[in-house]
């Protein structure tokens, strides 16, 4: 079984290709359509970067239903379920507001596990994981496949990256 695209192109959120040269690109882009990051950090750390310094200081988009709609617009996406299944991974109402990425990381990283949940398609027993907490995860880890699962520790060594280069003003 070949691995989603935007895990193959270490690109969990699946960020389109732009005029944007983000840290931690491929020098060469293979894909027409999105990005490739050299590791999964630095797609990770595009991601939040979108999320938290663009999505919500830029635009001003600060619940998953108006940050989702934007992302994945409902010409090329079923938006609504969309919504309905980040809602329900990360167990935030739709309309509720994140809060402060500074002050509520843990619900900005929340956002970005279940976007990249639906982005990528990835399986039953995973989007389980993703809910579950740390004693029961440590159990199923070892049941998990490698190929099955995102990078959990790369997600916040991204979010780490994305905080430093926000702190310095760096896209």
């Amino acid at each position: 079984m070949s691995l989603p695209r935007g895990i193959r192109n270490c690109n969990p959120l699946n960020i389109r290709r732009s005029k944007d040269k983000w840290k931690g690109m491929k020098a060469l882009q293979s894909d027409a359509q999105f990005v490739q990051f050299e590791s999964l950090e630095w797609g990770w750390r595009a991601a939040f970067w979108l999320l938290t310094r663009t999505y919500y200081y830029k635009y001003r988009l600060y619940t998953i239903r108006v940050i989702v709609t934007k992302w994945a617009p409902a010409i090329e996406n079923n938006t609504k379920a969309y919504v309905e299944n980040v809602s329900r991974l990360t167990g935030i109402a739709p309309d509720e507001p994140l809060g402060i990425p500074s002050e509520q990381p843990s619900r900005w990283i929340a956002l970005g596990i279940a976007m990249a949940i639906q982005e990528n398609g990835l399986s039953k027993r995973e989007q389980s994981d993703a809910r579950i907490g740390s004693a029961e995860r440590e159990n199923r880890r070892a049941e998990l496949n490698g190929t099955e699962s995102l990078d959990y520790f790369a997600m916040l060594r991204g979010w780490e990256l994305c905080r430093q280069d926000a702190q310095s003003g760096k896209l």
